[in-house]
């Protein structure tokens, strides 16, 4: 009798594992046909067959090595217009594709003065990589209008090539949706970007005078570069708000002040570089290379190029990361001829101007011809502010890489520990290289640190 219990129970408990087994397959089941019902009825709102996520970014980075290729390679381009490239860049890739990012907001109507944007084709599928590749191609040739022929040529293969190796398994129709849709996208974004005051002609700029004002400096002399590009329109309304550093301290003579001594610091330190700093000192001279937002759009492929993430992160990346360059350039240079943007006179002399014509040095050099704009604040370290807030916010604290921007300079790749490592040593690079400040520096990368979280703050990519 006893066995006959034992015997029921065990059955009991075996039939309810398998009950309790085929309810969880059920579920499963039923979880997955609820997921896939809800993709269903996304893609015939939206008309998308994939997401964006499911794409490599392969298309973006072959676009963005072929926009360094060109930089590099293209003559009489104002530094400036890297960071405005790198910015209007970004967004067409992201616009051109955030239609299949279910959890992503478009951009219209968040960036000053982008209006409404293309839209997608309810019903209708879209293939992503074909329209970034459409998107990319056309910003890219319409920001490159005096390039080399070939150039040019390049730029048409690359399109060519990797829309012949998308056409594979992908319907016709939806593939000429997705290269006009593409172009359109990037249309319009290029027609925002020619109404952003870049290309006003402005008097010709007067020079203030004064102690020690910006003058032109040995040995070529240059004219003032770009004195009103602080007057283009940010990406961003309010990026700027609450970023203005406060202005260096007075000029003075005096060697016991501290105008004397910011000065003298540049002067002491050129008489004891080290191998190491001047290798630090000449990386991010840019020239021959990619000037100003050149260089971080080539870190950021770098970074790209390491993590192979999927489009959808790509797009985003590129898109933050541009928006704040091209926003903390134009508010650096506001700050470099407030004269022209509204406020006193900050356009402040180089560390050469000083070192030769009050300390008595006057066959003293810095390590490469100063570039031709005011000392206060730094660019490069405006930009490298910029750059370390938005990187941080993609890849995270802490993240060591080594930039081999340079390789084919043969100079050797500088390694950094974090991005904050990174924009660190570049503000100190302008130091070791005699044409900054370290007031200058310091207070750069402070207004391109906060230009950046200003955006972060501002603009909305995720839904809420």
């Amino acid at each position: 009798m006893k066995g006959n219990i034992l015997y029921l129970a065990f059955i009991c408990f075996t039939l309810s594992l398998f009950v309790s087994s085929c309810k969880k397959q059920i579920d499963k089941s039923y979880q997955s046909q609820t997921a896939q019902a809800t993709a269903v009825n996304y893609n015939s709102e939206h008309g998308h067959l994939k997401q964006t996520k499911e794409y490599s970014s392969e298309v973006a980075l072959k676009w963005m090595n072929m926009q360094l290729r060109v930089i590099r390679s293209t003559a009489g381009m104002p530094p400036a217009t890297n960071s405005r490239l790198f910015g209007y860049s970004g967004v067409a890739l992201y616009e051109s594709v955030v239609p299949g990012m279910p959890a992503y907001r478009s951009l219209s109507g968040q960036l000053t003065s982008l209006s409404a944007l293309p839209s997608t084709v309810p019903g209708f599928g879209y293939n992503w990589a074909v329209s970034a590749n459409s998107a990319l191609a056309f910003i890219t040739k319409q920001f490159f209008p005096t390039t080399s022929t070939d150039n040019k040529a390049s730029m048409d293969s690359l399109e060519n090539a990797l829309n012949n190796s998308y056409k594979t398994g992908v319907d016709p129709e939806m593939f000429d949706r997705s290269v006009a849709f593409g172009k359109a996208v990037a249309q319009s974004i290029f027609d925002w970007s020619t109404t952003d005051g870049s290309a006003t002609v402005w008097p010709t700029y007067v020079l203030p005078t004064g102690p020690g004002i910006w003058v032109p400096t040995f040995p070529n002399f240059p004219a003032p570069s770009t004195p009103y590009w602080g007057r283009n329109r940010l990406f961003v309304t309010g990026s700027l708000d609450n970023s203005q550093p406060d202005l260096p301290p007075p000029y003075s003579t005096d060697p016991g002040s501290a105008y004397y001594k910011n000065m003298k610091e540049v002067y002491d330190i050129s008489q004891n570089l080290t191998p190491e700093q001047e290798a630090i000192g000449l990386y991010y001279r840019d020239n021959p290379g990619y000037v100003s937002g050149g260089h971080y759009l080539s870190i950021l492929y770098q970074l790209l190029q390491k993590e192979q993430p999927s489009l959808d992160f790509t797009a985003v990346a590129f898109a933050q990361s541009g928006i704040a360059i091209a926003d903390a350039l134009i508010g650096c240079f506001q700050m470099k001829y407030k004269d022209v943007n509204g406020g006193p006179v900050t356009t402040t002399e180089r560390p050469i101007t000083f070192i030769r014509g009050v300390m008595g040095f006057t066959t003293w050099n810095a390590k490469f011809n100063t570039p031709p704009h005011p000392d206060f604040p730094s660019g490069h370290s405006a930009t490298a502010g910029a750059a370390e807030v938005m990187f941080t916010h993609l890849f995270g604290e802490n993240y060591s890489f080594t930039n081999h921007t340079y390789d084919y300079l043969n100079m050797p790749p500088q390694l950094y520990s974090s991005f904050s490592d990174m924009a660190s040593q570049i503000g100190i690079s302008r130091v070791y290289a005699g044409i900054h400040t370290r007031y200058a520096c310091d207070a750069g990368r402070a207004e391109g640190r906060k230009i950046a979280q200003n955006i972060l703050s501002i603009v909305k990519f995720l839904k809420e």
